[in-house]
């Protein structure tokens, strides 16, 4: 009698990795660094940070400033990325093969989860814009947790469905989703398209780096053999 297969988890981060939302998040630290009549920080710092949770991303920019002033400037951005998700023009693309990808996973049976440094609200947004919002069996974002490398939230969304370590995969554009793959225990992949290079995330401990979201089915059929 044959066993039934090992459910299998698949767990994305969002910025980055499903969505090009660069111009929006140096948009709004922009904003908050103008509330606070500070210069404008550097945009490569910026997208560095991406990730992370919103206070420490905002106080490794911005070091000489207090907790209350990071608190403080959080609240500028939130409230600045709120204002540019709502303008008509505003866009946060998905990367090529988004679609695709999710599809193919679906139709093999693996579960979807997403774990980032956005907020719930933010998150919910992102993918309500994309139509996304019920493509994933569990959400993790900086509301439910220590944000990234701490493995809490990753480490909750594979309890909450029961996936084993060795059959879950984290997909990650910065050295924080890999560092959190690793601390959690389970298989880190990274990709070249976000915010952090390849050479950086191999450093982290990535064990594939994807050129492509077509590159995805070749890599899990390698690393626990589902296409």
């Amino acid at each position: 009698m044959q066993s039934d297969p090992p459910l299998r988890f698949v767990v994305f981060d969002c910025d980055g990795t499903l969505v090009d939302s660069a111009s929006a998040i140096i948009e709004a630290m922009n904003r908050a660094w103008d509330a606070e009549g500070l210069p404008a920080p550097d945009p490569t710092n910026v997208r560095s940070v991406v990730g992370l949770h919103l206070v420490e991303a905002i106080g490794r920019l911005h070091p000489e400033g207090s907790t209350a002033d990071h608190n403080r400037m959080a609240d500028h951005y939130k409230g600045a990325f709120f204002e540019i998700r709502n303008q008509p023009d505003h866009a946060e693309p998905l990367y090529e093969g988004t679609l695709e990808v999710l599809d193919r996973l679906d139709e093999a049976g693996v579960l979807l989860g997403v774990a980032t440094g956005k907020s719930r609200r933010g998150l919910e947004a992102t993918l309500d814009r994309h139509g996304l919002l019920e493509r994933f069996v569990n959400l993790k974002t900086s509301d439910d947790g220590p944000g990234k490398p701490n493995p809490t939230i990753l480490q909750d969304a594979m309890r909450e469905v029961g996936a084993e370590r060795e059959n879950t995969v984290m997909i990650g554009d910065t050295v924080y989703d890999i560092s959190m793959a690793v601390n959690a225990q389970v298989k880190p992949i990274g990709v070249n398209w976000g915010y952090h290079a390849t050479q950086e995330l191999e450093a982290a401990g990535a064990a594939a780096i994807l050129g492509s979201f077509h590159d995805l089915d070749s890599t899990l059929q390698i690393l626990w053999g589902v296409r």
